[in-house]
This record gives C-alpha cells, structure tokens and sequence, in this order.
C-alpha cells in the first residue's frame, strides 16, 4: 500500500495575490495536522530554481542575421577542412598505413565527442546563468565560477588563458593560410614564366589588397556564399587530384603498415593541426537560427565532422598508398607539375584557403573587438575602431 503523502497547497487567492503567507493544506494527512509551512523564501527559492531548469537560452537569443542549418554546415566544414588535409598523406608516412586509418578515424570521433561536450557544457552554464549564449572562454570562466569553491579563484586565469592560446591559435591559421596562398601562386607563375624573379612577398602584398576588405564582412550570414564558394573549390581540388592519384595503386603492402614510434608524433601534430575548427564550434552554434538542430546523433556537428573525418582518411590513405615514402608535406606538390590539370588543382587549392580565411579570421577578431569598442563612446568611433581593428590584424597575419 502506498503511503499518501500530505500535500502543500496555497489558497487561491493568496497564490495570485501574494500578500499574506501561504496556509497549509493537510487534507491528506491522516492526522490532520501540520505537517510543513513552506515560507515565501523558500517559495521564491524553488521558482528560481524551476527557472533555471526551464531556461532555454535559443529563445532568449537576438540575432539580427542568424545562419541556417545550411550555412552553418558550409562554415563547420571549411572550418575545418583548410591546409591540414593536403598534408595527411605525410602524416599517414608518419604512422604506418594501418595506424594512420584507424588512428585518423579515432581521432576524429574524440574530436567530435569534445565539440558535443563544449557545446553541452555552454547551454548547462547557460541555465544556471540565464545567459542566451557564451563565447569559448566565457564557458571556462562559469565553468570555474559555478564549479567547487576551490577553483573559483582560477577563473580569471582559465579565461583569460583560453582567450590568448584561442587567439593565438586562430591568429597561427590565418598565418598559414596567407603563406600557403602566396607559395601556390608563385609555383604556377614560375612553372609558366620560369625567368622571373617575384619574390614571394611581392604575391604577399597582392594577395593582401582583396583580403582587406573581404574581412570587413562581420556577418557569419554573408559570409556563406565565401564559405560555399571555397568549398566548391575544396572539392573540386581534391577530384582532380584522386585523378592522379589513383591511376596505377600499388599494393598495400608496398607501404609500412606502422611506422616506428619516434614518427608517431609527427603524426599526431600533424593530424591534430587538421582537425582545426574546435575555435568555431561556439561562433557557429550561437548565430543558428535554430541552434537546436546542432547536436543530436543527425545534427549538423555529426553530419560536418563526419565527412571532414571520412575525407581526411580518404586523402591520407591512397595519398600515402600512391606516392609511399616519397610523399610530401603537401600532396599537390606530388602531381605532375608538367600537366596543366595539376596546376589547377593548385590554383583552385589556393583560392579555397584564400576565401577560407575569412571564417578563421573571424575568431581572433571576435575576441579582441568586444575590448576595443568598449573603449569607444558613440557609435561612430566604434565602427571606426572595429574597421581599423580588422585592417591591422590580416596586415600582421601577412606579415
């Protein structure tokens, strides 16, 4: 038999007015005696807490442009797929045909799983906070606000070491990005002009007068088609380029099925320098227009990671099985370069990374514009201030 349990319930009038404390009600107390008196604190205390359980911070979001789930699967790819993958057949060189594929495939569910809990633990501090959205380093600051009392004095540094290492990082990319557009070019112009003597700052320069003003673009919403357009461009490089590779496969037993260990972390450097998009899983999620479509087994997280983790092992093996021991750092540099088809795979490559900086640009840029605006009074000076902001970044990532 089910023991009843007495029953707290206010009157209700003095539920909907809330002027006088709330009476008990012990009709189910077989006794018929008091048996709790809840007060207004305790009362408010609950409500609150309720709150927090309800809150969903999606709802509570003002985007002026948000991204759909298209746009944002285009941005969670190409801010992902970027310089790493040509370089995976020489990461696949490093560990052994074998180690690399099932390593690769490992590596890229447990970055997927880490994405998932980044964003798990945004929407949790989210709640408690009632908060509509977090950035990167917000989330380790709440995280050690609201964790054990013993951390609570290191939140500062957890944010502000996430912000310099995420800036850092990002900043790092975009480097990458602006060397290996520049060096591309210049191996086409020299392959076909092979009397000249550019020197590579010269393309430097030139490669930095479209990129200005591209970067002004602070809209992840305009930025689709830039994203869409280096992704068509990805793709197609990366077809021409299976062209060649695979004509005439050996057999796998013509490569080391696993490397000696002193190669495996040239591996895992290289591997984990591919899977570079963790900084943009945030900035993605919080400009959705229904950021509840982002996790979940058929989400845009799994659906994006899934086919970056099946092209990154798709490249890195037949790359490294084509080519062997003879592969290098980046795959294009192994085609033919006497072929015209080679050549622009190369161009196509480069202009896919070129239009990909502006995703990775927007990161480092986030994190320092929200500092420098507030250093601005009216709302003219902060335009002008975020404007000039920019300018001098993608100057420095040049540099």
């Amino acid at each position: 038999m089910t023991e009843r349990q007495p029953l707290l319930l206010q009157s209700e009038n003095t539920a909907s007015e809330g002027r006088y404390p709330p009476r008990p009600d012990v009709r189910n107390s077989p006794e018929n005696t008091l048996v709790n008196v809840q007060s207004e604190e305790s009362i408010a205390g609950s409500n609150e807490s309720l709150d927090k359980s309800t809150y969903n911070p999606s709802l509570h979001r003002t985007l002026e442009h948000p991204t759909s789930n298209f746009d944002t699967l285009v941005h969670l790819l190409k801010g992902n797929i970027g310089t790493g993958i040509l370089a995976m057949p020489d990461a696949f060189k490093n560990a052994g045909l074998y180690v690399g594929l099932f390593g690769t495939l490992i590596m890229g569910a447990i970055c997927t799983h880490c994405m998932h809990m980044l964003v798990k633990c945004s929407h949790e501090l989210c709640r408690r906070l009632q908060q509509p959205s977090l950035s990167f380093s917000e989330v380790a600051f709440c995280s050690f606000e609201t964790g054990p009392s013993g951390l609570k004095r290191y939140s500062h540094i957890a944010r502000r070491m996430i912000t310099t290492f995420l800036f850092i990082t990002q900043i790092g990319f975009c480097c990458v990005y602006f060397v290996f557009v520049a060096f591309n070019i210049k191996e086409v112009v020299d392959h076909y002009f092979p009397h000249n003597f550019i020197n590579v700052k010269v393309y430097l320069t030139l490669i930095l007068l479209p990129m200005i003003p591209l970067n002004l673009v602070r809209n992840l919403k305009y930025l689709t088609p830039v994203s869409l357009a280096a992704a068509a461009l990805t793709v197609l490089g990366l077809a021409f380029s299976f062209f060649y590779i695979l004509q005439d496969l050996p057999d796998t037993d013509t490569v080391k099925p696993v490397a000696s260990w002193a190669q495996l972390p040239l591996y895992f450097g290289t591997a984990i320098y591919a899977f570079e998009g963790i900084g943009v899983i945030l900035p993605l999620e919080n400009n959705m227009k229904r950021p509840e479509d982002f996790g979940g087994s058929t989400g845009v997280l799994n659906t994006g990671m899934t086919i970056v983790a099946c092209l990154y092992t798709t490249v890195g093996f037949f790359g490294y099985l084509k080519y062997g021991e003879n592969v290098k750092g980046s795959i294009t540099l192994n085609l033919p370069p006497d072929q015209f088809i080679s050549q622009m795979v190369r161009i196509a490559m480069a202009v896919a990374i070129f239009l990909s900086y502006t995703l990775q640009f927007y990161v480092p840029v986030n994190i320092v514009e929200p500092f420098v605006r507030n250093q601005c009074e009216d709302q003219r000076t902060k335009d002008l201030a975020s404007t000039a902001l920019r300018i001098v970044l993608v100057v420095f990532t040049c540099k």
